[in-house]
């Protein structure tokens, strides 16, 4: 007797190594800034309606939270491949010319941040130099303007470990595909068929 064996879905692939201990790092910083603002959020919420009083630096800080969540986030999301791009051309092409163009792609990345960590360490320092305090917190405002230099350093990291891993011939990208995680989550949620009677 034979048994036909039941097709299994195809594993998933994981597009980097296993978390470190600065992506941990990164990913508790990130948990921390979107549970103060949600906390802020609730609290503003509960005291203006509740008890008809309102704190004036609320809307500033969430402010301030949001914007580090958004600059942490640039660095988080190209480490798991989450921000969204056109790779129609690229996966026409052939494995060794769609490396080449991806390694070109991570340079202009690293090429991009670069400048624009410059100019934001400029402007932080400019902003240290006047010392204007924010508006309704006693806080000089270069403070909470530090987590531009701060995510597009940690962005210059995930560029460059994005390089390493094409030119060392690992998986690795840039972008992400919505289809393949769509298709790729499909697979695991779907249930494995029943195994056919042996024959």
């Amino acid at each position: 007797m034979t048994t036909a064996a039941a097709p299994q879905p195809p594993a998933a692939t994981s597009p980097g190594p296993a978390p470190g201990p600065l992506d941990r790092l990164e990913q508790a910083v990130l948990a921390v800034l979107l549970a103060a603002m949600t906390l802020m959020s609730f609290v503003q919420v509960v005291a203006r309606y509740g008890f008809n009083y309102s704190f004036t630096w609320a809307l500033e800080l969430t402010t301030w939270l949001f914007a580090g969540a958004i600059f942490l986030g640039i660095s988080y999301g190209i480490r798991v491949g989450a921000h969204i791009g056109v790779d129609t051309f690229v996966k026409s092409l052939g494995p060794r010319a769609g490396r080449a163009v991806a390694v070109v792609a991570a340079i202009a990345c690293l090429a991009y941040t670069a400048i624009v960590f410059v100019g934001a360490w400029r402007y932080v320092a400019k902003m240290h130099d006047i010392g204007i305090l924010a508006q309704d917190l006693p806080v000089e405002q270069w403070v909470p303007r530090l987590v531009l230099p701060i995510g597009f350093a940690f962005a210059f990291v995930r560029f460059a470990q994005v390089l390493w891993r094409l030119l060392r011939h690992e998986e690795a990208r840039l972008v992400g595909d919505e289809a393949e995680d769509v298709l790729r989550q499909g697979l695991a949620a779907e249930p494995p068929p029943p195994d056919r009677p042996p024959t």
